[in-house]
């Protein structure tokens, strides 16, 4: 390239940012077909695990099975990486389960690397973005970058992580970086400024890391994985890498009196962070000022890998100065020799006020711009991830000129995630939990691919691999229904094979029979073994659709409701201060939320059964009185 001159590349769409967001985006958009070009500061950091070497839990998991079932990454990745699997909630419903994995962090790093390099219409650059080209019409363009290049695109995807001014903070010290080892990113903070996007302050942290080699491992409680593990795609038949078991300790009261003595140097209390932190994943300083009655808090010993003597000890996240983290890991048992490889802290960075979104993540103010990840306010692998695919779906569909790729409330926790943001907007890290979801019984993590997996088909989502599959499993789960229906039992044949049913003379077909709780399977497959005989999977389906029957049924009824009223569209720039049968109030949270659709209105706090229906007559007037809508 000659001095002076600048050198210019086109493409669909671009996405900035290598972390989980940032791999879903691009690798969702390069599905779609559109050519992607994905920036990112170090292509041998793509797909890094910067905290804790884990993907799942309780409604996060549901997240990453939501995200297999539309083809992303995650769930094959981690089953490439997991060494440590464990069924949370396992003696609990179904709906309520929570699959977890820790990973072997280099593994899984080296995994997601060979899935996005075998990606077709993918190109990955090392550079880092500096700048975003935007037009008169406030409509994407491009993006500069940090080696002067300009790269122009139809749509961009910014998952920026913690790097937007990120600031770490251990004890007194502040240092400016994304991470730890990485610069921050300042010049698209302010690139958003430019754009006068609503930017906030959050917060997170970190534990120190501990070589496990000096660990006094004999004298702690083991924590096994299941066996045999869980898998967490559907793709994935068996988990062969070797499983490893977890240690369990506690903090105690010399723990507590160092952090209370302390608390004054701890950068939360001492007012030089002022942002605020994951309310559900406290720091340990914060759980001992806000649980102060607690004897001890219970920390999990985490080995980052196969390969690897690095620990992470899960429950001590902490911004204290170095030293004082060297007392107070020191007073833990089994930790009283432990070498620290590196201490923990906190790091603050910029967020977007989510509110400021679409459905698809694309900005209200400016067109083609999608945001995914920690720059929506949220926190976790789980949630950044399914938040790229669908911004970079939608990204790959826009340059296409293609309808959009939407999931509700009704379809998946993915769903939830993005009404609760778009919606509510976040004044705190927000992450994902059963408890968000109205229809927590009809969106389980085993049930995700029959949920989701057909409407990516339609969004070209899906490869031909996955769509093979996932049809023969549903025509095997179709005939599984067609079989368990075809037999049945009259309740004095029952009670001959030891089934106890009401004596009211109604024959019962299998799924029935399945239906109540001291039937099992088995006990149906031992009278008819050549009817019934289907694959584990299908069978654990067959399970978990008779013991919630009936309330399925009536969460269908819900969710049909739920639908017609999601449905009807709010118009864009539709001016609520013009409706007259509204209170202020109602107008005021109306037109600061611009909620897309009547349902998402519905849900705006201190919205009123009146004012809803008010609302919904403007709309259909509104529709009513334009020729151009069908």
């Amino acid at each position: 390239m000659q001095k002076g001159k600048i050198m210019t590349f086109d493409y669909d769409v671009i996405v900035i940012g290598g972390g989980h967001a940032g791999c879903e985006a691009a690798a969702a958009s390069a599905r779609v077909g559109a050519k992607t070009l994905f920036l990112t500061l170090k292509i041998d950091q793509l797909g890094e695990m910067s905290c804790n070497p884990a993907i799942g839990g309780i409604a996060k998991g549901t997240l990453v099975k939501e995200i297999d079932a539309l083809d992303g990454l995650m769930g094959r990745v981690i089953d490439r990486a997991g060494i440590h699997y464990r069924i949370l909630n396992q003696r609990k419903g179904p709906a309520v389960r929570g699959p977890r994995a820790q990973a072997d962090r280099m593994r899984y790093r080296a995994a997601m690397q060979e899935e996005l390099a075998n990606t077709p219409n993918l190109t990955t650059i090392a550079d880092g973005a500096e700048d975003l080209l935007v037009n008169d019409h406030n409509a994407v363009e491009g993006v500069v970058t940090a080696s002067g290049k300009i790269y122009k695109a139809k749509a961009v995807v910014l998952t920026t992580g913690t790097f937007l001014r990120g600031l770490i903070h251990c004890g007194e010290k502040k240092i400016p970086a994304g991470r730890v080892g990485d610069a921050p990113s300042v010049g698209l903070a302010l690139a958003l400024e430019r754009q006068n996007f609503d930017l906030g302050r959050l917060k997170t942290g970190t534990p120190a890391r501990l070589d496990g080699k000096t660990i006094n491992w004999n004298i702690l409680e083991k924590q096994p994985g299941d066996n045999p593990p869980s898998p967490f795609s559907y793709l994935t038949d068996k988990i062969t890498l070797p499983q490893i078991e977890c240690g369990i300790t506690h903090t105690n009261d010399k723990v507590h009196e160092i952090i209370r003595a302390n608390l004054h140097r701890a950068p939360m209390y001492s007012g030089q962070i002022e942002s605020r932190g994951p309310r559900y994943c406290p720091s340990i300083e914060d759980k001992v000022v806000r649980f102060a009655e607690k004897e001890k808090h219970q920390i999990f010993l985490e080995p980052e890998g196969l390969d690897d003597d690095t620990v992470y000890p899960n429950g001590i996240s902490t911004s204290l100065p170095e030293e004082v983290q060297h007392d107070l890991i020191h007073s833990i048992e089994g930790l009283e020799n432990v070498r620290i490889i590196r201490p923990g802290y906190a790091i603050e960075y910029d967020y977007v006020d989510p509110r400021e979104l679409t459905r698809t993540f694309e900005t209200k103010k400016v067109a083609g711009l999608f945001f995914a990840g920690q720059i929506n306010g949220t926190t976790g692998y789980e949630e950044a991830g399914a938040q790229g695919l669908v911004a970079g779906a939608n990204a790959a569909l826009l340059a296409a000129g293609s309808a959009p790729f939407i999931i509700d409330r009704a379809d998946g926790y993915t769903g939830v995630m993005i009404d609760d943001l778009i919606t509510f907007g976040t004044s705190e890290p927000y992450r994902m939990f059963t408890s968000r979801s109205e229809y927590r019984l009809t969106l389980r993590p085993d049930n995700a691919d029959f949920r989701l997996t057909r409407k990516g088909m339609e969004a070209g989502l899906i490869g031909a691999y996955r769509q093979s599959r996932f049809e023969a499993k549903a025509d095997a789960l179709d005939a599984a229904r067609a079989a368990m229906k075809s037999v049945s039992l009259s309740p004095k044949e029952g009670e001959g094979k030891g089934i106890k049913i009401n004596q009211d003379g109604l024959r019962r077909n299998g799924l029935e029979l399945l239906a109540y709780p001291e039937v099992g399977f088995d006990t149906l497959q031992d009278i008819w073994p050549e009817q019934l005989n289907f694959t584990p999977d299908i069978v654990e389906q067959l399970e978990i659709e008779a013991t919630y029957a009936g309330y399925l049924e009536r969460q269908e009824s819900e969710i049909r409701a739920f639908k017609r009223e999601e449905n009807l569209t709010i118009p864009e720039g539709f001016n609520f201060r013009a409706l007259g049968s509204l209170s202020t109030e109602i107008k005021e949270k109306l037109t600061k939320a611009q909620p897309a659709t009547v349902g998402a209105a519905g849900r705006i706090p201190g919205m009123t059964p009146a004012a809803l229906s008010a609302l919904m007559a403007h709309v259909h007037q509104y529709y009513a009185t334009r020729s151009d809508v069908a």
